[in-house]
């Protein structure tokens, strides 16, 4: 991938630029304290990342707020603690309120200045306009799994995603795709032809919040944080600045 060819950037949001595991841990954790129970962080997120994405297959048209109640409702019958109803609604209500990455606001509103940013999330409306506030409102438009009546890793969401950059005139052999899970996002890219960043959070380290890939993928490029990315995003376009080709897209 040559990141100075790049016209627009789409991108995940929870999970590559929001903190979702700190997010998931923090709304469940007054329903552990009341239960006691005793499961570690690890394994918490692991079994939600089962029953969310079992979730998004059973019920791809529910709203994510009413859907992550119901997965708060699944992970109390999996460990025996079953969560009440307020605590499955706040859990639901939660989303707005994950913390972003440090580094997401600032990188984002650098690459914002070059090229259009999109995100394609699987959330609501209302969660992820909460969310991009907290950013700081850098994006070109706002593709939710509400909007568009599927759940990332279905290729319905990612051709969403064509046709509105198709809609806006935008080049599709300028777009690229930012994301942290091979599950939900770098799989279904690829089979779509999108190349894709991947902004490995976890470090290599399997689990967390997310399933494994469906099948093995190889994202164009891989960065450490969104901050090591918008770096080498502007070396590129300094780069090609100063060989005299000013024609950079967007």
């Amino acid at each position: 991938m040559q990141l100075d060819r790049i016209a627009v950037l789409s991108f995940d949001c929870y999970g590559t630029l929001v903190d979702w595991e700190r997010g998931i841990l923090d709304a469940l954790s007054p329903w552990r304290a009341r239960t006691g129970l005793a499961v570690d962080d690890e394994a918490l997120l692991a079994a939600f990342a089962e029953e969310e994405a079992a979730q998004e297959r059973e019920t791809p048209s529910l709203r994510y707020d009413l859907l992550l109640a119901r997965v708060g409702a699944r992970l109390g019958r999996r460990f025996g603690a079953p969560m009440r109803e307020d605590e499955q609604r706040a859990f639901g209500a939660s989303v707005g309120d994950w913390p972003p990455f440090p580094d997401s606001a600032e990188a984002l509103a650098r690459l914002a200045r070059a090229v259009p940013l999109v995100v394609l999330s699987n959330v609501d409306e209302a969660s992820i306009r909460r969310s991009a506030a907290r950013l700081g409102d850098p994006f070109a438009a706002l593709l939710t799994a509400e909007a568009i009546g599927s759940y990332k890793p279905d290729l319905r969401n990612f051709a969403y995603l064509l046709g509105f950059v198709r809609g806006r005139g935008w080049p599709r052999e300028g777009l690229a795709h930012v994301a942290q899970s091979l599950f939900h996002d770098h799989v279904p890219a690829a089979a779509v032809g999108i190349p894709s960043i991947w902004i490995d959070r976890r470090a290599g380290r399997p689990g967390g919040a997310t399933p494994p890939p469906a099948r093995p993928v190889a994202p164009a490029l891989r960065f450490p944080d969104l901050a090591s990315f918008a770096r080498a995003f502007e070396a590129a376009r300094r780069g090609r600045a100063a060989r005299g080709d000013t024609d950079l897209g967007a």
